[in-house]
């Protein structure tokens, strides 16, 4: 009860800064980061910018962070336990950063026509997207950190790549090193002015703990919160970094210290742990099993909920349900999940992963480790470097190219168009290898990771960036989207145009390429959208999307790259329904032209009516490509399951049925469907309203028309 007025202002204010930022940068279609507005008029001049106002290279990357950080604006709040918020994105301050390949200095301008074709997202240039280990912070603090990059230097500095490299991660350091030390002297400062006795108590061990951490290891459970927001809130200034880590385990040991010492109760704890997860809503994985199989939660799982549960904000928790876990805290994660109704925490399915991960040749101890760290993806914290989530094959564009191809044929038929749709998918995950291979080579000279080279094992020892040879795992990530348009597509065509003969191929792409508006087309559409379709069930629609799992497996799993990267396949679009959607034309589905594709590996919106359910749990096990990597069940529910009896049981139940079927990652929205219709035509009276988009959560009223309207799309509004 101490710090429930604190709290409370604390959630107050990140509205309010909520609705500050919506106002100055409009809707933003992406995670709802920590980060807060600047003071009015203050405007970063970077000291290193070529002629095209970008930069590029571990020397501009380091010279310009160090003076982001030396001078970034402090933040702080007498009522959080926590200093600091983050103001500046570094990666988005290249001029044109949106014209992407106008900010990657080396010329792919060979692939860049087959991934127009294709609409594939190559990864090329992109950063983070991997996970680091806190644990290599946490037990070397920034001067640890400071001492192990000169020691780097010494030992390469005969190498000039390597010595540019560690110069620039030294210039990070002590920038980062500057900002807490700013921070110190502004919690200080502001201590002075403070009248009210617990404000001013907090002000003082803020400005005490910074300036401890300036250059030693944590201590305390306080420290150790303080050390991984700085981390984080460096991280996302640096280049939009939001991987976390196995929060449970890395923080267990100054909880139960200070807890034996009688530093602190479990009131405490909660809200070190309520302001960290506020600071900014980071992946993190509670719970599951560690390298030998044996169950991870402790108390502090528990307290982490708890905390997540008060915080009335987003939030990005992944709860990891196995065999041998303590169910009542898979349990409380589904309570706090249907009373909150935030979107959080998420599931993830350990037996499928592990399995998965080990088709790849990697031990069971190993994959335990692969923990859940992002929107859609599992890594290796600190060991594996994956492009987890950037690297996507259009398969509704690869589709579109194939079916006119077919279509332009003499006798065309289904069985030419899967042979033609192969034979463009093999050439779109071609390119995409040949991309990853580019990227490889030459990220390092583009956008070196100066952050998480210092959480990772191997850059430092090796001289190498992490994107250069530095990591001890590659296995890059390659997802498609689009699933559920394409396989509803050929189960329309082999419904109407082979089997009933009701239209004709020319028919169909005349229309296609009309988008329906000929005469007759709306007819048609219709009689298209009637036929079956991916998870209704045992259906032809349900066959087309195991085959083209079929083939993304077959063309991507156990693949290497040309330079010899492994390949691993999933299934998950994130945000980019919309954007995949407006390169491609109307399908055979029945979907008008530019309009969104499906979204991850579920269905297509309006799949069934009855049990619908129990037809996604198994709908979407079925096409788990199975390697380690998620296809998640994206799933909003009314609220009414929520007020049903048995409610958590009936969802814990339907979770584990899947996760038992294969299924590896849910993300679940309990939603008022009147609430969210009405937040949707006026975002601006529902300030507090959070869902979970896709792999991340954010208020509603930040994003734009377009995604508001996918999330209201998928609601699913029977009961149980």
């Amino acid at each position: 009860m101490k710090y429930q007025q604190r709290m409370k202002r604390l959630v107050e204010r990140k509205i309010q800064q909520t609705r500050e930022k919506l106002s100055a940068l409009g809707a933003r279609d992406e995670d709802d980061y920590g980060l807060v507005l600047p003071p009015e008029g203050f405007v970063p001049e970077l000291p290193v910018r070529d002629e095209n106002g970008s930069f590029a290279g571990a020397y501009a990357w380091g010279k310009n962070f160090r003076y982001l950080m030396e001078n970034h604006p402090v933040y702080i709040d007498p009522d959080d336990a926590l200093a600091g918020r983050w103001m500046f994105m570094l990666s988005r301050m290249r001029l044109g950063y949106k014209l992407y390949r106008s900010n990657f200095a080396f010329d792919y301008s060979d692939l860049v026509p087959l991934q127009e074709k294709y609409d594939i997202t190559s990864g090329i240039g992109k950063d983070a997207h991997f996970a680091p280990d806190y644990g290599i912070g946490l037990s070397l603090g920034w001067g640890g950190l400071l001492d192990k990059a000169r020691a780097s230097l010494e030992k390469f500095g005969g190498d000039p790549v390597a010595k540019e490299l560690f110069e620039a991660e030294i210039d990070a350091i002590e920038g980062i090193q500057c900002w807490i030390r700013h921070l110190a002297l502004a919690a200080r400062d502001r201590s002075m002015t403070e009248d009210e006795p617990e404000r001013k108590r907090n002000l003082v061990e803020m400005a005490q703990l910074c300036s401890r951490l300036v250059s030693e290891p944590p201590e305390t459970l306080r420290e150790a919160c303080q050390w991984i927001a700085i981390f984080n809130m460096a991280s996302r200034t640096y280049n939009r970094d939001g991987a976390g880590g196995q929060l449970d385990e890395l923080l267990r040991p100054y909880y139960e210290r200070d807890l034996a010492a009688g530093r602190i109760d479990d009131e405490d704890a909660e809200f070190f742990l309520f302001c960290l997860l506020l600071n900014d809503p980071h992946y993190y994985q509670l719970g599951g099993p560690g390298e030998d199989g044996r169950d991870m939660t402790s108390p502090l799982s528990f307290l982490i909920l708890e905390a997540a549960a008060k915080l009335k904000s987003s939030c990005n928790l992944t709860i990891r349900v196995h065999d041998g876990m303590d169910r009542r805290l898979f349990r409380r994660g589904v309570e706090i999940l249907l009373e909150n109704k935030l979107g959080y925490p998420r599931f993830s399915g350990d037996k499928a992963l592990v399995a998965g991960f080990m088709k790849n040749g990697y031990s069971a101890a190993l994959a335990r480790k692969r923990i859940a760290t992002g929107c859609n993806w599992m890594s290796l914290p600190g060991l594996e470097y994956t492009l987890n989530d950037v690297v996507k094959i259009n398969i509704a564009k690869v589709f579109e190219v194939a079916f006119q191809e077919t279509a332009e044929e003499a006798a065309p038929s289904l069985k030419k168009l899967e042979a033609c749709y192969i034979r463009h998918f093999h050439l779109a995950v071609e390119t995409v290898m040949k991309g990853i291979d580019f990227h490889l080579a030459h990220q390092y000279r583009n956008e070196p990771e100066l952050l998480l080279n210092l959480l990772s094992h191997g850059p430092l020892e090796k001289g190498l960036d992490v994107s250069h040879g530095g990591a001890e795992f590659y296995n890059m990530a390659l997802d498609g989207a689009g699933l559920a348009v394409v396989a509803d597509s050929f189960a329309a065509i082999e419904q109407f145009v082979e089997q009933e003969k009701s239209v004709s191929w020319s028919e169909l792409a005349e229309q296609l390429r009309a988008d329906f508006q000929l005469s007759g087309g709306e007819m048609l559409r219709k009689k298209l959208l009637s036929g079956d379709r991916f998870g209704r069930g045992g259906g032809r629609g349900d066959f087309w999307a195991v085959r083209l799992t079929e083939i993304l497996d077959q063309e991507v799993a156990g693949k290497r790259t040309p330079a010899g990267y492994r390949m691993i396949p999933g299934w998950f679009s994130w945000a980019d329904t919309v954007r995949f959607g407006k390169s491609v034309g109307a399908t055979p589905n029945g979907r008008r032209a530019h309009t969104p594709i499906s979204h991850g590996a579920n269905p297509n919106p309006g799949f069934r009516k009855d049990h619908a359910l129990t037809a996604m749990a198994r709908a979407i096990a079925s096409v788990q490509p199975g390697y380690g990597n998620t296809a998640p069940w994206q799933l909003e529910l009314d609220i009414g399951y929520a007020k049903t009896d048995r409610a958590v049981e009936n969802l814990m139940a339907l979770m584990e049925a899947h996760f038992e079927l294969g299924g590896t990652l849910i993300n679940i929205n309990i939603v008022d469907a009147e609430k969210i219709l009405a937040a949707h035509a006026n975002p601006e009276l529902y300030p507090d309203l959070i869902v979970r988009v896709t792999g991340f959560s954010a208020y509603f009223t930040s994003l734009s028309r377009e995604f508001r309207q996918l999330v209201v799309d998928r609601l699913i509004r029977e009961a149980v």
